[in-house]
């Protein structure tokens, strides 16, 4: 052992030995702050026993800016091609007059399409007090198409409503006012809940004698007013003598938010 740091190589040894015990004894250093620091978060996770929760709301209104409806064309035809060219003829004809009238393509979009067959029950007649039970009878097949349109000039709503029943739509409804930005007021709703959380804990702990230390828990839960139209059974062109008047109003965009705070 002596021969091995006396020797030609010892300076080299010692230094590699001091080395390596350097190294351990950092490594030994960190892994023991590492430990240390470790224990702060021990039972931090921990639901702390004092707390209080509380309830607060906000709200914010705004003018909607784009209105939304679903109209429908029906066609009933002894025969199925029937039935669909004359769907397809209505259908194209207030599409065209949607694009005319300033809707986009992009805004134009079908929801749904179906084809039924529909039938009459007829009772056989009666003979001498007997009467035959009754049978179906084929009266020719139902092509319904429905299109669901966003309008951005929310003015036009009531035009355009009139518009598509004048062109061969039988059926509207769903008529709503929203925001295209489906965010739009929830930002200032839930400052204002937030704030209005804050006020009530703040005056419940004074009551209480304690003190809010941290935030353990929040909940939002958010909602809002669109304003519904319902049209239904328009009946053609005769029967729109002139577009619904249609008051876009405004929505509300509300915000409840639960806090729970420890105190102590």
């Amino acid at each position: 052992m002596d021969a091995l740091f006396n020797g030609p190589w010892g300076d080299k040894t010692r230094t590699a030995v001091f080395v390596v015990i350097v190294l351990l004894a950092v490594f030994l250093g960190l892994k023991a702050v590492s430990e240390i620091q470790a224990m702060r978060y021990i039972g931090a996770g921990v639901m702390p026993a004092n707390t209080i929760s509380v309830q607060g709301y906000g709200e914010t209104t705004g003018v909607p800016d784009i209105a939304t409806f679903t109209y429908s064309v029906v066609s009933l035809k002894p025969t199925v091609a029937a039935a669909q060219e004359d769907a397809a003829a209505k259908a194209n004809a207030t599409t065209a007059y949607l694009k005319e009238a300033g809707v986009a393509e992009r805004d134009i979009q079908t929801s749904n399409y179906s084809i039924y067959p529909q039938y009459d029950y007829v009772q056989g007649s009666c003979v001498n007090g007997v009467c035959p039970g009754g049978r179906q009878v084929l009266r020719g097949y139902e092509v319904r198409q429905s299109t669901t349109i966003k309008v951005r000039d929310t003015a036009k709503a009531g035009d355009l409503l009139a518009g598509v029943g004048s062109r061969g739509a039988t059926e509207v409804s769903g008529l709503s006012f929203t925001f295209d930005d489906p965010l739009r007021g929830q930002e200032e709703a839930r400052e204002k809940a937030i704030a209005d959380a804050k006020d009530k804990a703040e005056k419940l702990a004074d009551q209480l004698d304690v003190s809010l230390v941290r935030i353990v828990s929040f909940n939002e839960s958010q909602g809002g007013t669109p304003m519904p139209y319902q049209a239904y059974g328009m009946g053609g062109a005769d029967s729109v003598k002139s577009a619904p008047q249609i008051s876009t109003g405004e929505n509300k965009v509300v915000s409840n938010v639960s806090i729970t705070y420890e105190i102590r």
